[in-house]
């Protein structure tokens, strides 16, 4: 590799490691901080978009496996969300809610789903010049980008959405340099290896977001969230949160928070299972 391309691989890599490592410093100011479940229900986002009138697309995609998305939000983020989409659409966008709501069994899942955790392994063999690095670093980094612990897993609190942005006059994709979903040197908000005009429309889409009260999770260039944990601190809340992981029975519209929202969802030798089965499809 010529020394200029090394030089950049070496700049992307060092700027990788230094976004995950501040990555999961957030997630141990997270794992502390004080949440009161406020036992709100959730409200379907298609059904109040269509109430609304707001244009609106959903993913059609299975989360993993046989699991379908299950676009529902707290009822107390709806509006805000439904006034995002209309803004959008004044402005010639379409909103689409690429993820919403995860049960415990869909984001434990998500963490083992083989095309992701196989992003995620090459991304940290590459960190490491070539060479398979030990399991606890693969479990950081998952904690990080797919929330292997449920007390900072937004989607399972109700309180996030994964979102692209579309155009309503030729349907193309207000382009952010990726698609959803990248996992790479990329992905963070503000990656410096994106062309300046993607990193404008990532931007005006987090100021449209965050006008109405979500904030955008760093790492991640399309999650948003509001109310939970990770919202309050990103926002430099004191006090405690209202939502925090639950799970939702559908046909009661109730919630019931976690017993224990501090174990991992895929503890340290589930990881060392599936850096193995990855090997093999590497």
């Amino acid at each position: 590799m010529p020394n200029s391309e090394q030089s950049v691989d070496n700049a992307k890599r060092q700027y990788w490691a230094e976004q995950m490592q501040l990555g999961y410093d957030l997630v141990q100011k997270i794992l502390p901080f004080q949440v009161e479940e406020c036992g709100e229900c959730f409200v379907s986002i298609p059904s109040a978009a269509q109430d609304a009138g707001v244009e609106m697309l959903f993913s059609e995609s299975k989360i993993a496996g046989d699991l379908d998305r299950v676009f529902f939000i707290r009822t107390g983020l709806i509006d805000d969300l439904i006034e995002i989409g209309r803004e959008m659409n004044d402005r010639g966008w379409i909103l689409k809610i690429e993820d919403g709501f995860r049960s415990m069994e869909m984001q434990s899942h998500l963490v083992r789903k083989p095309d992701i955790f196989d992003m995620i392994l090459r991304k940290c063999i590459w960190e490491f010049g070539g060479e398979v690095p030990a399991a606890d670093l693969v479990f950081r980094r998952a904690i990080v980008l797919i929330a292997n612990i449920p007390k900072i897993g937004t989607h399972m609190s109700g309180s996030a959405v994964d979102i692209s942005v579309f155009s309503r006059q030729d349907g193309s994709e207000i382009w952010r340099g990726y698609p959803y979903l990248e996992m790479s040197e990329n992905t963070p908000m503000r990656s410096p290896f994106i062309e300046p005009s993607d990193l404008q429309n990532r931007l005006e889409i987090t100021a449209m977001m965050e006008a109405r009260g979500f904030v955008h999770f760093p790492y991640e260039f399309w999650h948003f969230n509001q109310g939970d944990a990770m919202g309050h601190i990103l926002k430099g809340l004191p006090a405690p949160a209202r939502y925090g992981p639950v799970h939702w029975d559908p046909a009661t519209n109730s919630v019931t928070p976690y017993d224990n929202p501090l174990a991992p969802l895929n503890p340290l030798e589930v990881i060392e299972q599936e850096i193995a089965a990855a090997m093999k499809r590497l």
